[in-house]
């Protein structure tokens, strides 16, 4: 029977659990991904927003038309922005520079105020946004400050709900749990949860590259030179917050940047389920730990937030491709999925209009010009566009009268994502030529449709 929910909190929580298939088809044993994106605020952070505010509600710390002050990378944020919007708060957030836009402007659409505040700081900086946030609750009267990092109703929240929930949907055959960890709340509360009921239950922890929790975990040490800016998003951290428990995890294991984005691609592609970038982490994490799993296990990740979070950057080719994210081959590899085409030139005495009308009949934006058979330059819409609106009669004068720069010659052998740096909004194209001495154009349409079909 479907049950009717008296508001949107009510749906918070027993998402399901969804079997992986094609980018896990390599590991021994069965991988289940519990889906947090079925929560209304569509990530995990939604079970310990609501969590951390009902504990705060009961122990006094907000009034009735108080305020909900936090620093969040977005999801927590969202998930307290619900609660706010049906329990009548107002909320602030915090945010860094390195969080997506698409955060920001969600929090913002949901009603909250939104700070946005340096990433590459130290916590103790002023500027930081978790010390903005501490600040601003001194400031404003009837505000709370969550602190998600040391709040321990955090993991609570995930010791009495997401934990209990694996449990009964595996029917207690859970061997290894996969999470990966920012504030410790879901890895040590769902961990500790799990090990009570079996205390043979692995529980693995995915960090990344420029965070301390690894080096934390594996000699108790807080190494502030492990502490560098990272691109991953939602997990790691530059201190120790207070809901870690070094019992309730096995091991630490690291991510880079890229090896999480891709993943986070690949899973959307391949399996259907549109995720984010933690999500991507952790399955390149348990991909690098198969070997430690046997037929007989069964695994459970954690696919913590929605894809939607990333549009403008994992999900976007260009942002990608301009931190060196996409691998695909060789500028002679991009060629031969091309095929054949003709490559159009002009003669450097030939009249603007004939290069107009090339640009028209086959739809191109640039058009390498030539004199006797050597490249000497290059033609191009934009170039043709300011000239004109300035002198009108040049359509009737000689290509080489408006020549601009040689289109920029690249070898074949070049790899793809190194075209980033001949590739601009000043120049859309490259050259390259074959071992018979044809040359060949690529566009940065090209080399983006080459990525998208990656």
């Amino acid at each position: 029977m479907n049950r009717v929910y008296d508001n949107i909190l009510e749906t918070i929580g027993n998402t399901p659990l969804v079997k992986l298939h094609k980018v896990v088809a390599d590991i021994p044993c069965p991988v289940y991904a519990k889906v947090e994106t079925f929560n209304p605020g569509n990530s995990i952070k939604d079970r310990m927003a609501l969590k951390m505010l009902e504990v705060a509600e009961k122990e006094g710390k907000i009034k009735p038309g108080g305020t909900i002050i936090e620093g969040t990378s977005g999801n927590t944020g969202m998930g307290l922005a619900l609660a706010a919007i049906v329990k009548g708060y107002k909320c602030i957030f915090a945010t860094t520079d390195k969080q997506s836009k698409e955060k920001a402007d969600i929090l913002k659409a949901h009603g909250a105020e939104v700070i946005v505040c340096p990433t590459n700081v130290e916590p103790e900086d002023p500027r930081s946004y978790y010390q903005v946030s501490r600040r601003l609750a001194t400031e404003i009267p009837n505000s709370w400050y969550v602190n998600q990092y040391d709040n321990l109703a955090n993991r609570q929240a995930h010791y009495e709900q997401t934990g209990p929930e694996i449990w009964e949907q595996t029917d207690g055959k859970i061997t290894h749990l996969v999470v990966a960890s920012g504030t410790g709340g879901t890895v040590v509360g769902t961990g500790k949860y799990l090990k009570e009921k079996n205390p043979n239950i692995q529980v693995w922890a995915i960090d990344t590259y420029g965070s301390l929790l690894k080096k934390w975990f594996d000699t108790g040490e807080l190494d502030m030179n492990e502490v560098h800016p990272y691109i991953s998003e939602g997990f790691g951290e530059d201190f120790l917050p207070a809901n870690y428990d070094h019992d309730a995890i096995d091991h630490f294991e690291k991510v880079t940047d890229k090896d999480g984005a891709l993943m986070a691609r690949r899973i959307t592609r391949e399996e259907g389920i549109f995720i984010g970038y933690s999500a991507g982490s952790v399955i390149a994490g348990l991909r690098q730990m198969k070997d430690k799993l046997k037929k007989d296990d069964l695994v459970v990740v954690i696919f913590h937030d929605h894809g939607s979070r990333y549009v403008a950057k994992i999900y976007n080719d260009e942002w990608m491709l301009d931190r060196g994210f996409l691998e695909m081959g060789t500028v002679r590899d991009l060629l031969g999925g091309l095929g054949r085409r003709r490559l159009v030139t002009i003669d450097k005495d030939s009249k603007v209009t004939e290069a107009m009308e090339l640009m028209k009949k086959y739809d191109i934006e640039q058009i390498p010009v030539m004199q006797n058979g050597e490249l000497v330059g290059s033609i191009s819409q934009s170039g043709l566009f300011k000239k004109l609106v300035e002198n009108i009669d040049l359509r009737e004068q000689l290509v080489a009268d408006v020549l601009e720069k040689e289109i920029p010659s690249v070898d074949l052998d070049i790899p793809l994502e190194r075209l980033q740096h001949y590739i601009n909004k000043d120049n859309g194209a490259v050259l390259t030529k074959d071992e018979s001495g044809q040359y060949h154009i690529l566009t940065k349409y090209d080399v983006l449709n080459a990525f998208s079909k990656g």
